[in-house]
């Protein structure tokens, strides 16, 4: 099951529960106390492909989707009972402990399957190209690159999976290179 639109989360035990019951990508909020920078990707990414806020059923979770609602009223919710996230050892609970079926039955109700089925148009040699990689500035460049596309610091590995998940094109790819270069030469 391969879902279209990036999947909101709490933490990174999230992250490997979703991708390991769906294919999608995730963004994750660290907790509760949900950062400005998220939120930005967070709306960035719900106008590029849409966003599913997929938070764990209790109180801080709560307060992460009425946080992300406000700021991104689009956002589409996907919910599991309170019993199907309880920890085997009944310590714990959250998404990271729901099965596999329970995730993908969570997510059916709401997703929009992503049928791009199109190779990335930005390729590993443009990005060593746009000096964003194999380059002595090229963290810099990185961080620069993410902050004008609105996508986020990346390394090098994930830069390239980063721009294909927010559906930046070759075009935007290349302005933002040359508006990279040009403030540089100032």
């Amino acid at each position: 099951m391969k879902i279209k639109e990036v999947i909101v989360v709490e933490g990174k035990d999230d992250t490997v529960a979703v991708k390991r019951a769906v294919e999608a990508d995730t963004i994750e909020t660290n907790g509760s106390a949900i950062s400005e920078e998220t939120l930005k990707k967070i709306a960035h990414a719900a106008s590029k492909r849409g966003v599913i806020v997929f938070t764990d059923p209790d109180y801080p979770g709560r307060r992460i989707r009425a946080i992300i609602e406000e700021y991104v009223p689009t956002a589409k919710h996907a919910f599991l009972a309170k019993e199907k996230t309880i920890a085997k050892n009944g310590k714990g609970l959250g998404i990271e402990h729901a099965k596999d079926e329970d995730i993908r039955e969570a997510l059916a109700s709401v997703h929009t399957l992503w049928n791009n089925e199109e190779p990335a148009e930005i390729t590993m040699e443009d990005l060593i190209m746009a000096k964003l990689v194999a380059h002595p500035q090229a963290r810099q460049r990185r961080t620069d690159i993410g902050n004008l596309l609105q996508i986020g610091y990346t390394n090098g590995k994930q830069l390239a999976k980063r721009l294909h998940m927010f559906g930046i094109t070759k075009q935007q790819f290349i302005e933002a290179v040359q508006a990279l270069n040009q403030e540089e030469r100032k």
